[in-house]
């Protein structure tokens, strides 16, 4: 009873869990990428009132 005479096959919690890690890094990259055009925009913003 300690021992499973059979293996069981969790192939689909690790393809889950590929999953929901790039979903996650996907995501956190796409958040970076429009953080950065933000900070850009507000780069020049502070630039143009600077030149006034």
């Amino acid at each position: 009873m300690l021992f499973q005479a059979e293996t069981l096959d969790t192939s689909l919690y690790m393809i889950a869990g590929y999953a929901i890690f790039f979903s996650v890094t996907i995501i956190y990259l796409l958040s970076l990428s429009t953080r950065w055009k933000n900070l850009q925009r507000d780069l020049e913003t502070l630039e143009e009132l600077e030149e006034k």
